[in-house]
């Protein structure tokens, strides 16, 4: 298949539908041109096209679950905004812009990512023409993945272990909280509500959760190979902030073989999904291949 062009329709799909949920004049318009500021600033829209991905690969439609991909987006930009503020990574550049709150300033950036945060399990809410025993099972999900058993709490070990010495097992508890849950939930939002078996679904998380932690991995290795410009931020900041990484603990090889057998498992944790698959088979390679 070729993957950039279905990457690059259904980012497009996502955008269109960003902007539609947040052009409300309702909102205030410093906090509503803070959101859309880094809602719109790119990025690979990589959680909403899993969750197409998901529901494609259990016969479903994209349109049916744009409302989760929508959420999924805002809770990852949210997740962004709070993560470059100064009393977290204090970092001042994001997709080659400047953060949120350089631009804003910090009490403003905290809010635009309150109401993202927010907007996400209003629009998953409000959404209709879904059975409301899968919408309150995918809102569930999706909110333990953000919280204390996901990305928060993933992010809290984050800051605990910045500057210490932590074993492998440690680190990947970490990410699997931090980056790997919100992933998976991704996958397995748009399964669920195009009425995956739960068989199909137990496969859609081991599958999720693989890439995630592989996708982590890229990351770690990014950040000591990459290219700034291409990249959109800063080089070197994980080692500079004393972070806990992959290639610190086990070294830059040994991530890449780690990354890769992560791959191949999500790839055979999906093959008896066959042609209906292959996006979802694509992305996980995509995920360690990719150089931004």
């Amino acid at each position: 298949m070729d993957l950039q062009s279905y990457l690059k329709e259904r980012a497009q799909w996502v955008e269109a539908a960003l902007c539609r949920s947040t052009d409300d004049e309702s909102i205030p318009e410093t906090l509503r041109k803070s959101m859309r500021y880094s809602l719109e600033a790119g990025g690979k829209r990589l959680r909403p096209i899993l969750c197409f991905a998901g529901a494609e690969g259990v016969g479903g439609s994209a349109d049916r679950v744009m409302p989760a991909a929508v959420a999924l987006e805002m809770i990852h930009t949210f997740s962004l905004i709070h993560d470059d503020l100064p009393a977290m990574d204090d970092d001042s550049l994001r997709r080659g812009k400047p953060t949120n709150h350089k631009v804003f300033g910090e009490a403003v950036a905290i809010l635009a990512g309150d109401g993202l945060l927010a907007e996400a399990f209003y629009v998953l809410a409000e959404a209709r023409g879904i059975d409301a025993r899968l919408q309150v099972q995918v809102i569930a999900d999706i909110a333990a993945a953000t919280g204390g058993r996901g990305m928060t709490g993933g992010q809290v070990l984050d800051m605990e272990a910045t500057g210490k010495k932590q074993g492998e097992a440690a680190l990947t508890r970490m990410h699997l909280y931090k980056t790997g849950a919100l992933i998976r939930a991704s996958v397995t939002a748009g399964a669920r509500l195009c009425g995956a078996t739960q068989h199909q679904l137990s496969l859609l998380s081991r599958y999720g959760e693989a890439i995630g932690l592989a996708f982590q991995i890229a990351d770690d290795i990014l950040d000591v190979t990459g290219d700034q410009e291409e990249l959109g931020k800063d080089i070197g900041s994980d080692e500079g902030k004393g972070k806990s990484t992959y290639p610190a603990i086990i070294g830059i090889d040994a991530s890449r073989r780690q990354a890769a057998a992560l791959v191949d498992q999500a790839i055979a944790a999906v093959v008896s999904f066959g042609a209906a698959g292959e996006p979802l088979r694509a992305i996980a390679r995509y995920v360690v291949e990719r150089k931004k």
